[in-house]
């Protein structure tokens, strides 16, 4: 399904959790009806707990909270929140629970990745910051970078049907704590500003490939530059032929990547398409600063889109997801100053004479994990028919 863009919107972009919790706090604080947050994470550590206290406070005041996070990442909310929340009146869900050992099958691999909340149908706030302290990481991996959006204006109206939609599915799902849904509040749809932006999601039904198209057609219409930042890079084959076909056409492509990562795995599968990306001249970058988390790109300065997903067959396939892209040439170019700067100041820039140093073990154990991650996407359902053979760059050995 194509993007619907809608004007009238004021997009704020927030960098990292210094700006976003605030921000986030300020409006739960204010609200004075109804509350939607999903997470994939919720940390039992100070940030986790500053906003569940204003959960609480707010549900105490009388607003419906909502609250729903994946039963994966946040496999201990149970433990560390669900009865404090509980007592406050606030209703949380875990999305698809896991009890007991966890096994390696189908369903398992499709997680809650999205971070949304709505307040009030007025405000909402699209992007991929978890409900985790920054600092909370190894010491070198401190603080993390990402990014996060501040919504106002029209786009509000398919924010609040697809939280609203999310907390209707997992509360019917959950048969021993199965919440009624409130009348629905009518999303404040009035013009909050003059930017132009649409909501994405990614599911397993109507939007199966919405965040993978509107990437490609955002690709495939560009001119002059793309920037893309992401946590876990691996993309597809069609991903793939259309950033090698912008470079052709002369467009300067920038790729920043995770230099420390909490997922070594993925990483090393990513560095087996290394060689063939500086190939075709597109500059990679490593961010060395500190933990990247963001999920970012930017294209001529004009079209932008902050969100959960990843560009891996894990976010593009199997997760559920929320992007939202805009067009806006301001915010746009706020973006793209702030992803130079981290690129100055806290990246290294892969060269392709480095990878021939690179010893024959390492490059046997890079390829390795490519071929798990490939094992994992089939096993999920998701195998030649998906992404090995329609979806998947063709990797050649590093040079």
């Amino acid at each position: 399904m194509a993007a619907e863009f809608l004007d009238g919107n004021r997009l704020t972009l927030l960098n990292s959790g210094e700006q976003y919790f605030p921000a986030l706090i300020a409006a739960i604080d204010a609200a004075e009806r109804e509350i939607y947050l999903e997470a994939y994470i919720f940390a039992d550590d100070v940030v986790g707990h500053a906003v569940a206290t204003a959960l609480c406070h707010a549900a105490a005041r009388g607003v419906q909270v909502n609250v729903t996070v994946d039963g994966f990442g946040a496999r201990n909310f149970a433990a560390d929140f669900l009865p404090r929340l509980t007592a406050a009146g606030v209703r949380a869900l875990q999305y698809r629970p896991e009890i007991g050992t966890w096994h390696l099958k189908r369903h398992r691999l499709r997680r809650l990745h999205r971070k949304l909340t709505v307040v009030d149908a007025r405000v909402a706030f699209v992007g991929g910051i978890n409900v985790v302290d920054d600092h909370n990481a190894p010491e070198d991996m401190r603080p993390r970078y990402d990014y996060a959006v501040r919504v106002e204006g029209p786009v509000l109206r398919q924010i609040h049907h697809a939280v609203r939609r999310m907390w209707e599915i997992v509360s019917w799902a959950n048969f021993k704590r199965r919440f009624r849904l409130g009348p629905a509040s009518q999303p404040c749809c009035d013009t909050a500003g003059d930017q132009r932006a649409a909501f994405l999601i990614r599911d397993n039904i109507r939007h199966r490939n919405d965040i993978l198209n509107a990437y490609l057609r955002a690709i495939n219409s560009a001119e002059h530059e793309i920037v893309i930042a992401n946590a876990y890079f691996l993309p597809g084959f069609r991903f793939g032929r259309a950033l090698y076909a912008a470079a052709r056409r002369g467009v300067k492509i920038f790729v920043l990547l995770q230099g420390k990562t909490d997922h070594p795995m993925l990483r090393y599968a990513t560095h087996t398409l290394y060689g063939e990306v500086l190939n075709k001249g597109i500059r990679i970058f490593e961010y060395e600063k500190s933990f990247m988390h963001a999920k970012v790109a930017v294209i001529d300065r004009r079209w932008a889109t902050v969100g959960s997903s990843n560009i891996d067959p894990f976010s593009l396939l199997l997760a559920k997801e929320a992007n939202l892209v805009v067009d806006d040439g301001d915010f746009a170019s706020q973006l793209r100053d702030s992803l130079q700067q981290a690129m100055d100041n806290g990246a290294c820039e892969v060269l392709a004479e480095e990878l021939t140093r690179r010893s024959w073990w390492a490059s046997i154990g890079r390829w390795l994990s490519y071929g798990v991650v490939r094992m994992m996407v089939g096993i999920a359902g998701y195998g030649a028919r998906h992404w090995q053979v329609e979806d998947r760059i063709d990797p050649k050995p590093e040079e």
